[in-house]
């Protein structure tokens, strides 16, 4: 508008902006309406059935990327619409998987690395159930709200965005307990487990990292200064 306002505006225009503000008054948010979101500098579609990219996660694929060796492996678990894993492809020389449950937010994600020129391979699986092989690293940004927490967010998280990406049930730790139950199995010794957590997660997912067994355990912060990802090593 601020580049255009002098110019007139067609109709058809005019009404498809004021549908847009209609639906952005539903607290629909913006990227829904848009069907897109930037994520570490590249264009994610997006839509109802994945989760909004958020620039915490830039965090973990930095985190990932730190000691990634040229054609490494890397699985991404509850891979959404595909930024984290996709973005790791773009900037490294890697050999990319990424998991969901959901076939919708596959077909976003297989549509993203289409677009966006990425090698990725997408499996529609629980976790580690259709995975085979072993990984250098595991990463991954799974559901951690607790379910009765889920009620009391910004009416465009619990309204608009799948709760499917969100519940972490009870305490909101039980992807990370199901997924360190099974990881070491899936990654070579010494392999890299990474989580995106929320940010009173911290103690209680190093915690359970250490229970499994990992080692060199590292918290990280994000750029307000709160716990968002942990790390941990294989024995």
């Amino acid at each position: 508008y601020l580049l255009r306002q002098t110019e007139h505006c067609p109709p058809d225009l005019k009404e498809k902006y004021e549908q847009l503000i209609r639906e952005r008054a539903r607290h629909i948010p913006v990227q829904y309406l848009t069907n897109e979101q930037e994520f570490m500098g590249l264009k994610f579609t997006v839509d109802t059935h994945v989760l909004i990219p958020r620039q915490d996660t830039e965090l973990l694929v930095q985190e990932t990327e730190k000691e990634l060796r040229p054609h490494a492996s890397v699985l991404d678990l509850c891979t959404g619409s595909g930024c984290i894993i996709i973005s790791l492809a773009k900037r490294n020389r890697i050999k990319a998987t990424g998991t969901d449950l959901s076939p919708e937010a596959l077909r976003i994600a297989r549509l993203n690395a289409k677009t966006l020129n990425a090698d990725v391979t997408f499996l529609e699986s629980d976790l580690f159930a259709q995975v085979q092989g072993t990984y250098d690293c595991i990463v991954s940004n799974p559901p951690y709200i607790k379910s009765g927490e889920i009620s009391k967010l910004m009416p465009e998280v619990r309204a608009h965005e799948p709760r499917l990406a969100l519940d972490g049930h009870a305490d909101g730790l039980y992807f990370y307990r199901r997924i360190l139950e099974r990881a070491a199995d899936y990654l070579v010794p010494g392999g890299r487990l990474l989580f995106e957590i929320g940010c009173d997660q911290g103690e209680a997912v190093e915690q359970l990292m250490r229970s499994a067994g990992y080692l060199k355990i590292e918290r990280k912060k994000d750029l307000a200064g709160l716990d968002r990802v942990v790390a941990g090593r294989r024995r």
